[in-house]
């Protein structure tokens, strides 16, 4: 009996499990993916829903209340120096993050669903991406010739722009 379950767990052994990442896109060319491990929730919101702060840097939309807690927002790809978002949208597409005990909320063009991929498909960035994006992933994965951005959430939330509030 003792051999039975022991050959059930080496059949399945957990390193060769996929990971899951929650796609989206960071504006209309830029696909990107967070670790679903640092992936609290995606919503849709208004955009009334977020208040605006005075004094912030300018990818800091402001706090939006999210499960009775109240969180920053930002703009993600102004932060990381992208295209930003249109300033005519009547909704926000967000992704609330936790890292430790930060909860953060980051806008995004677009949020498509999860996928999933084995760690070792991930590459370095550099040489892909432009270097500023850099210290804000953790890779890149080419997935049906589509490059996605692996971005690395404790980079994020520990960005200088986001500590320094």
């Amino acid at each position: 009996m003792d051999n039975s379950q022991t050959v059930l767990t080496t059949q399945s052994p957990q390193n060769k499990s996929k990971d899951g990442y929650l796609k989206f896109y960071l504006n209309q060319q830029t696909a990107a993916i967070l670790a679903m491990n640092h992936t609290q929730e995606a919503v849709i919101i208004p955009v009334e829903s977020i208040t605006a702060m005075p004094s912030m840097p300018a990818c800091v939309l402001g706090l939006m209340n999210w499960r009775s807690r109240i969180i920053w927002t930002v703009d993600l790809p102004k932060m990381l120096n992208l295209e930003s978002l249109e300033n005519r949208l009547h909704q926000y597409s967000v992704i609330v993050i936790k890292v430790e005990s930060m909860l953060l909320g980051l806008v995004v063009q677009e949020i498509k669903g999860i996928i999933k991929f084995m760690p070792e498909d991930i590459r370095s960035p550099i040489g892909q991406v432009a270097s500023s994006l850099v210290p804000y992933l953790r890779g890149c994965v080419t997935q049906q010739e589509e490059t996605l951005l692996v971005l690395d959430a404790q980079a994020i939330v520990n960005s200088s722009v986001i500590v320094g509030n």
